[in-house]
């Protein structure tokens, strides 16, 4: 009796997290059709499957091919990307708040593409450059600040705290020392919005989403094992440095590639994963389930921004910071609650 129940709570929960992954892939498909056919040309979903599968009249594929679904791929893929470094920061940090958002590598990453920005360069290498430079500087310093003190999660994080309240005031000074169009430019870009997003980003978004995702499925065992706490994953054979070394390095370039293409999109890095841990309920950071939370996320949001103000189109960013404040709000409730 006793081994048969054992036997059957894995089951259980197997299939209650291949459950929630078909309702999590049929959320993100019934988004992706409203982002295709929703707009100041609606165009019936019938319509949509057409032109998808090469039918229609050319104008209805415009539409649908040329225009939106270019917007709602790159959607998915940043908003997993963005979510697969803020379940690596978590990890290395061992704390909840440890997102690239709060920890200063996306003001870092916005730092360079900005500097980029106002040189006069928007081609798509050198804002990816731009972007990935900066956040790798911001990423290093952070450590080298609290290196000789020891890489602690709490002390990351406020470290981080003032790193971007620094270069908050740095990117607003650049900005303000650039001439009025570009400098407009910049901060429409620096909202985080999937407006001007088009087809050229396509093949470094999903080359860099194809490359993190093996990265980070390389390095999960390990990873697994750091949540354990460090001394325990040290003595299993883990380098806990070189670890962290190399899952900032993929966290940093995942986030910075997204910065480049889109702006500075918040919380989606801090909330995915998160809500993932809790839908899953899963022991070590579920990964993959991060990925997909995170595009759900974040195609979501933008089907917010373009439709809530209809036909004023809001950027993705705006909406994105208010449900992650109102899911830090819950998060942070939450914890209150459970100390009493």
């Amino acid at each position: 009796m006793i081994a048969g129940s054992i036997v059957s709570a894995p089951r259980a929960v197997s299939r209650r997290r291949g459950i929630i992954w078909a309702l999590s892939a049929l959320a993100l498909l019934v988004l992706a059709i409203a982002g295709l056919s929703l707009g100041e040309a609606a165009i019936p979903v019938g319509d949509v499957f057409t032109a998808l599968l090469g039918g229609g009249d050319g104008g209805t594929r415009l539409i649908v091919i040329g225009w939106r679904l270019p917007r709602v791929l790159l959607g998915a893929a940043i908003g997993a990307m963005l979510a697969l470094s803020g379940a690596l920061f978590q990890v290395i940090t061992r704390n909840p708040l440890g997102s690239p958002d709060i920890l200063g590598f996306s003001a870092g990453s916005y730092t360079g593409a900005l500097l980029v920005i106002i040189g006069g360069s928007v081609s798509t290498a050198a804002l990816t450059i731009g972007a990935v430079g900066g956040g790798i500087a911001s990423a290093a310093l952070v450590f080298a600040l609290v290196a000789w003190r020891g890489a602690d999660g709490t002390r990351l994080i406020i470290v981080g705290i003032a790193l971007t309240a620094m270069l908050g005031a740095v990117n607003t000074m650049i900005e303000l020392a650039a001439d009025d169009v570009v400098s407009r430019s910049a901060a429409i870009w620096g909202a985080g919005s999937l407006n001007g997003i088009d087809g050229r980003w396509m093949p470094v978004i999903f080359v860099t989403l194809l490359l993190g995702a093996l990265a980070t499925a390389w390095l999960a065992p390990a990873l697994n094992l750091f949540e354990l706490g460090e001394d325990r994953a040290a003595s299993l054979g883990v380098r806990p440095v070189h670890l962290r070394l190399s899952a900032m390095l993929v966290g940093v370039i995942l986030l910075a590639v997204t910065i480049a293409a889109a702006g500075p999109i918040s919380f989606i890095a801090l909330a995915a994963p998160q809500i993932a841990r809790r839908l899953w309920r899963s022991g070590p950071m579920p990964f993959a389930a991060s990925a997909m939370t995170g595009s759900v996320l974040l195609v979501f949001s933008d089907l917010l921004a373009t439709r809530l103000f209809a036909p004023t189109m809001l950027p993705t960013g705006l909406v994105t910071i208010g449900i992650g404040g109102l899911y830090l709000a819950w998060m942070l409730s939450g914890a209150n609650r459970r100390r009493r």
